[in-house]
């Protein structure tokens, strides 16, 4: 990339992550356009969706997620650091206001740090399978839908953030094998 175009873009990183705090993941991208002192239309050549800015804007706390989960994960159990993985997961949805809504949409974008953070999501949720701690036909993008639905559900009410842990506890708590009257899983 040419130093200008370098000098572009990391403009445009650092107004989105301005603009997006002050004003939500929904702001005008003409306003942030301006705020980093380009055309529109070198923001959409940098960056051609809403959601290929916000992955971007996000890929340095993404990829610090995914090292942490990775770096804890052998001291906890599958299904707990599956847990605490979701848990950081929707902390980091709520970062701008609305992310939450296409955090799905974001995780596919291809940054490295999104890329990082759908893997390490993966490899969790196969590990928690593989303990037969979580039923197999569970799916990463249905972690990936309860992340954006209890950040939603926080965002909207005053104590939300207090409400993470027990609403993480209470999906973790559904994607477990049902047991028979003797107590043994079935999947």
């Amino acid at each position: 990339m040419r130093a200008d175009a370098r000098r572009n873009r990391d403009r445009l990183l650092a107004a989105a992550d301005a603009v997006f705090s002050e004003r939500g993941a929904d702001a005008s991208l003409n306003d942030l356009a301006k705020r980093a002192e380009v055309g529109i239309g070198t923001l959409y050549r940098h960056f051609p969706t809403r959601e290929a800015l916000l992955g971007a804007t996000c890929d340095e706390r993404f990829l610090t997620l995914a090292k942490h989960s990775r770096e804890r994960s052998a001291s906890l159990s599958a299904l707990e650091a599956l847990r605490v993985f979701l848990e950081e997961l929707v902390h980091y949805a709520g970062i701008y206001q609305g992310l939450a809504a296409s955090l799905g949409i974001v995780l596919r974008s291809g940054t490295e740090g999104c890329h990082a953070t759908t893997a390490e999501g993966q490899r969790l949720l196969e590990a928690a399978q593989r303990a037969d701690e979580v039923r197999g036909d569970i799916r990463l993008d249905d972690v990936v839908c309860m992340a954006m639905a209890i950040s939603l559900s926080a965002a909207q009410d005053s104590s939300g953030t207090k409400r993470i842990p027990r609403l993480t506890e209470m999906f973790i708590d559904g994607l477990r094998p049902p047991r028979d009257a003797r107590g043994t899983r079935h999947r």
